[in-house]
């Protein structure tokens, strides 16, 4: 199977992308998943697929695909290609037919009959082409969209004036302007409605902008002479070598190699304070040096990178469909059947019920179609996550799925892992003691350096890193048992480890210590080390429990340790010394009660984050595309878990409000248009601004406090 990603151009609704799903379908593609606010399309293709003939398929439905690589896509555009461009041409025509509305205004002409189908009959040609062969397209693939509505409308008025013009009768039958001005607004109202839609993408783009930029590639000549060039961006290969002065972006994720910089990474993390990087130190694409000049080569482009596993989970998380859009696209995929039932009810009962005439009657059943709004209901919950989805990358804080932002609602406690997570993992000698009269402190650093420098235990790099010396002992042989510590054997045949209290019972009961040394089987003494709490911590777990959520510390470490911490921060309950089965059960335990969440480093516990009803991981940007957890805090951003569940609430608050607005304005709006008080001309303007009054709706995410 081979995995596809297309953008698709021309969905306008939730139909749109019902359509293109159900063709993938039924072409045998699979794990498809069609996001019509973005355009993004995703599936698996099986090897006995071709491209171009998917492709060819998704154009005939009239969509077109962007970017399969045929020589198709590198067509210019045809005139009337936009909404715009298609609503001032029509308007062109369709103006001197309104011109009667104006109060004083008669030109006795453009009454004629005539010069009316003249004039309606450019703008019905190229509405036909647009929604006429939507319309049909759609009715042939079995899911019928919003622009049948339209169409029919607009083919009804045209064709009752046409009939009376024929027969001579046109003053009984003059439906023109009706025809030509639905037609113009709907185009004027699509138009209003993309533009809408893109707002809610504007984070989004932010992100994908930054993708593209120059680079200073270094290169070197046979007489080994250094030569810096200008290239782009896209060419660069891993393995390239860059130099990126002060003020430059960073083309693409790289490791520096000389040099020392400030980097702003707001554009991962949310965070506008520079960060120090110097020699070894990852760079990430799409961040700005605030000043230093480094050299550096290149680690990862394209789709490898950071930025990109940043923008493919945001899109992945916006082609998801939470629980809460499952009724509205129910309802949608009928909604069209059942507005063109309406309106032929609609005409017959107002013309042999209420005996209003045939003409009457028609305006009601064009009106009832015109005023229908099936794309409100697809479009209320996409366009609200993808206005929360964009909000929270902009801040550091991915959501691999839209499901996490609606169960972000529902939680009432929240688990923390300890180190790492409330710590910041980094440890420093706090104190140790000697334990045996044959060793000095000078002698004791010594062993403990030469032992745990070979260890990547982060206590033992704190270690190592604290008493490095260069008289090191040479071992004969040395390893590392996990879950126990160093063992080492000199080239005069001693034994040493460094090592947990479960190497030291035999020789001391005092379990309080981080490393215990001993050689040959006596105990030299111990060392102790403390993680410091992130000073973001306190003010996390204050926030949480303000808003009634119970706090959990849940650690594998020591029972004092994590009494001090836990007490420290004001955790409701603190549970120490688990194993990660043990948290595992614990997660189930707590799930079977109440929604939780938890929060760790998205390595150690991942079987918990996993477990948990949504699992948050702390993590470096360089490991972000490992995560297990459905939630990702950029950059360790323990800081940003409030605004997280703030953008999960708020987010699902949006949906619900949307999903109100479309369904009471069609439920409202649809009787209001069948006895008669709404025109079709006024009802193609209010149709389309009812999609923009979601949009801004969603757009209120952008600015609205969550926290």
């Amino acid at each position: 199977m081979e995995k596809v990603n297309w953008k698709v151009e021309g969905m306008t609704c939730t139909n749109c992308a019902l359509t293109v799903d159900k063709y993938l379908q039924s072409k045998g593609m699979q794990n498809v998943k069609v996001n019509f606010i973005g355009g993004d399309v995703s599936f698996d293709m099986p090897e006995n697929a071709v491209t171009k003939d998917i492709a060819k398929g998704i154009n005939g439905l009239g969509y077109h695909v962007a970017n399969h690589g045929h020589d198709e896509d590198k067509r210019p555009k045809k005139f009337l290609s936009t909404h715009l461009q298609r609503f001032w041409f029509c308007f062109v025509f369709t103006a001197p037919l309104m011109l009667h509305m104006i109060p004083g205004v008669h030109i006795h002409v453009l009454m004629n009959p005539y010069v009316q189908l003249g004039l309606t009959i450019p703008v019905f040609m190229v509405g036909m082409d647009f929604f006429g062969r939507s319309a049909i397209k759609s009715l042939w693939k079995g899911i019928p969209n919003m622009n049948v509505l339209i169409a029919l409308g607009s083919v009804a008025a045209f064709g009752y004036s046409l009939y009376g013009t024929l027969i001579g009768r046109a003053e009984e039958f003059l439906f023109y302007e009706t025809a030509a001005t639905i037609i113009t607004l709907v185009f004027l109202g699509n138009w209003m409605e993309d533009r809408s839609v893109e707002t809610t993408q504007a984070a989004l783009k932010k992100l994908a902008t930054t993708q593209k930029s120059m680079a200073n590639m270094i290169a070197y000549d046979d007489q080994h002479q250094e030569h810096v060039f200008p290239v782009e961006s896209t060419s660069l290969k891993v393995g390239d070598l860059l130099l990126i002065k002060s003020g430059e972006q960073v083309p693409m994720d790289c490791k520096i190699l000389w040099g020392e910089v400030q980097v702003n990474e707001a554009i991962i993390s949310g965070e506008s304070v520079p960060v120090f990087k110097q020699m070894k130190d990852h760079l990430i694409g799409g961040s700005i040096i605030e000043s230093g000049t480094v050299k550096t080569y290149v680690t990862a482009v394209g789709e490898d990178t950071v930025l990109s596993s940043i923008l493919k989970m945001v899109r992945d998380a916006q082609t998801e469909k939470p629980p809460v859009q499952q009724l509205a696209d129910k309802i949608s995929a009928i909604f069209v059947p059942t507005v063109v039932s309406i309106a032929f009810i609609t005409v017959l009962v107002n013309y042999f019920w209420a005996d209003l005439g045939f003409s009457t009657s028609l305006l009601r059943g064009i009106a009832v179609l015109v005023i229908s709004c099936p794309c409100a209901m697809g479009l209320a919950t996409p366009a609200a996550i993808a206005v929360g989805l964009g909000r929270a990358a902009r801040n550091g804080i991915l959501f691999k799925n839209a499901r996490s932002l609606e169960l972000f609602k529902s939680i009432r406690q929240v688990v923390f892992d300890k180190t790492g997570t409330l710590t910041t993992g980094h440890f420093t000698i706090v104190g140790f003691s000697l334990q045996s009269a044959a060793i000095e402190q000078e002698a004791f650093q010594r062993i403990a350096f030469s032992l745990e420098k070979y260890s990547n235990h982060p206590i033992a790099n704190a270690i190592a890193r604290s008493w490095k010396i260069k008289d090191e002992i040479r071992w004969a042989s040395i390893e590392e048992v996990k879950g126990l510590g160093m063992k080492a054997t000199d080239k005069e045949g001693n034994n040493y480890i460094a090592g947990s209290f479960k190497t030291a019972t035999q020789f001391t009961t005092d379990n309080t210590h981080n490393v215990y040394i001993i050689r040959n089987n006596e105990l030299l003494g111990w060392i102790d080390v403390a993680d410091e709490i992130r000073p973001e911590s306190y003010s996390v777990i204050s926030a949480l429990k303000a808003r009634g959520i119970h706090t959990i510390l849940l650690s594998g470490d020591q029972q004092d340790k994590c009494e001090k911490a836990g007490k420290e921060l004001g955790f409701d309950t603190i549970i120490a010394e688990q194993t990660p089965e043990q948290k595992l059960e614990k997660i189930a335990a707590f799930n079977a009660a109440v929604p939780t969440a938890m929060v760790g480093d998205g390595i150690n516990d991942a079987p918990a984050l996993a477990k948990a009803t949504v699992g948050i991981s702390l993590s470096d940007a360089t490991q972000v595309a490992m995560q297990s957890a459905q939630v990702v805090l950029m950059n360790h951003g323990l800081k940003n878990l409030p605004m997280a569940l703030g953008l999960g609430k708020h987010t699902y608050i949006t949906i619900k409000e949307n999903l109100f607005w479309a369904f009471a304005y069609n439920i409202v709006a649809i009787p209001i248009a069948a006895l008669g008080y709404l025109n079709p001309t006024f009802g193609a303007l209010v149709m389309g601004l009812s999609d923009v009054v979601l949009a801004i709706n969603s757009i209120r995410l952008n600015f609205k406090k969550v926290v």
